[in-house]
């Protein structure tokens, strides 16, 4: 069985305990989140859940039923990357003399299109918004130029390709009903 990178969009009420629900179906499938966020939806009252893995389609499918019939669960997909836009976010945290003292630091930061947020005597702070792969890629130049004090990124954030997100639709059939 060959495993794929699959990101799996859920949308939920907002209710307490749902997130451990969520994992522990991941957990039971032993099956590892590689990134996970929660953040609220285009619809009032919903919860969005953009959780990657990686794992073969049949298993995949598998945890996306299971996740279906959680009470508190009104929809769950999985797509590939082709299927959706996505994006990261990612802050670094590099020592400002070091920045100083190499110039090729600088270049490197702007050949990323990464953004400084403060610079201080003693660090300097960068942003980078992208794909996980960019992101990557400026991790290791920088830590490459021992400047790096501090890293990190957050879980990817995804829509669909499609018009509408899927859970409109759902809650549209709902309510014809």
């Amino acid at each position: 069985m060959e495993k794929k990178f699959y990101t799996l969009l859920v949308y939920s009420e907002n209710v307490a305990g749902i997130l451990n629900q969520v994992t522990a179906v991941f957990t039971r499938r032993q099956v590892n989140i590689e990134s996970l966020n929660v953040s609220a939806s285009s619809i009032d009252g919903i919860h969005k859940y953009t959780i990657t893995c990686w794992s073969c389609e049949s298993e995949i499918e598998k945890i996306t039923k299971q996740l279906e019939k959680k009470i508190d669960v009104i929809k769950a997909d999985y797509y590939t990357d082709d299927e959706l836009f996505i994006h990261e976010v990612a802050l670094f945290k590099i020592s400002t003399p070091v920045l100083l003292d190499n110039a090729e630091i600088s270049r490197t930061i702007r050949k990323h299109d990464a953004r400084m947020m403060e610079v201080n005597p003693t660090y300097s702070t960068v942003l980078l918004a992208g794909l996980t792969e960019d992101i990557f890629d400026l991790y290791t130049r920088l830590n490459s130029f021992n400047c790096l004090l501090q890293y990190t990124r957050s879980g990817r954030i995804a829509v669909t390709r499609s018009f509408e997100e899927p859970v409109t639709d759902f809650l549209n059939g709902q309510d014809n009903l």
